[in-house]
């Protein structure tokens, strides 16, 4: 589902990022913004970045393309600053990378352009099932491109996965944080935007999702001893999350109103 490039060059990092990513160039003389597994939050950051905003392009809210880059420790040397040589020695193989936007910019509440009630509450109820912390004034993680939003930056999501504890219950719970979302203000009701999108993550699309994961990415852990089990146990929360009635939607709906 996921093209595959190779990394050629090292542009530039992007050093506002914790997990220092950088632009990159690939072999198909593409730029993307790519993101390592070699850095703090290691591979679960990766899988958090392709699984969810995989889910958000299908709820049919605008991310740039995720592909995956195949980065060589040999572009190391090349670059002066150690710790970017470190971070590339640390991240062979397989690394996620996002279509570069140029010229985008930040999105500003006071600047706009403002975004339409339907899309605020799509990204906001999208938020709410994978849960992502970052979405807020504080830390927006949205472009403006081309007068468009654009939804980047998904690596603090789904992180039930750092320590899959008690995932079912963790499943069932509203998400207070949606309080703090950015886009909460501009939103149309999320109940509304629940009855549209909820139908369009079947069980197929999700596993379709899932199966776009590297193995090398789902390293054995307590209780999951291979790629399959961990793919197993994200299905099963995120099926969990999505059985009606959704306690996030009501959580999004009454801040919304407050």
């Amino acid at each position: 589902m996921l093209r595959t490039v190779t990394a050629t060059r090292y542009a530039t990092p992007l050093r506002e990022g914790g997990s220092l990513p950088a632009v990159m160039e690939a072999d198909d003389d593409g730029l993307y913004v790519v993101k390592f597994r070699g850095a703090g939050q290691g591979p679960k950051a990766l899988v958090a970045e392709l699984v969810a905003g995989e889910i958000g392009r299908a709820l049919g809210l605008l991310v740039p393309e995720i592909v995956l880059v195949q980065v060589d420790p040999a572009l190391a040397p090349a670059e002066p600053d150690q710790e970017i040589q470190e971070l590339l020695e640390r991240s062979p193989g397989t690394n996620i990378g996002l279509d570069f936007l140029p010229g985008a910019l930040a999105f500003e509440p006071a600047v706009g352009p403002a975004p339409d009630p339907a899309t605020a509450a799509a990204a906001v109820w999208f938020d709410g099932l994978v849960m992502n912390v970052d979405r807020t004034a504080r830390n927006p993680n949205l472009l403006v491109w081309h007068r468009r939003l654009w939804l980047i930056d998904h690596g603090a999501a789904l992180y039930v996965h750092h320590t899959w504890r008690e995932p079912a219950a963790h499943a069932r719970r509203p998400f207070t944080a949606i309080r703090d979302h950015i886009l909460l203000p501009f939103a149309g009701p999320i109940d509304e935007a629940d009855g549209r999108l909820a139908a369009l993550l079947d069980r197929d699309r999700l596993e379709a999702i899932l199966a776009a994961v590297p193995d090398d990415w789902l390293a054995p852990e307590p209780g999951l001893a291979d790629p399959a089990a961990h793919r197993r146990a994200y299905l099963d929360y995120l099926t969990r999350r999505l059985a009606a009635p959704r306690p996030f939607v009501e959580e999004a709906e009454r801040d919304r109103v407050a």
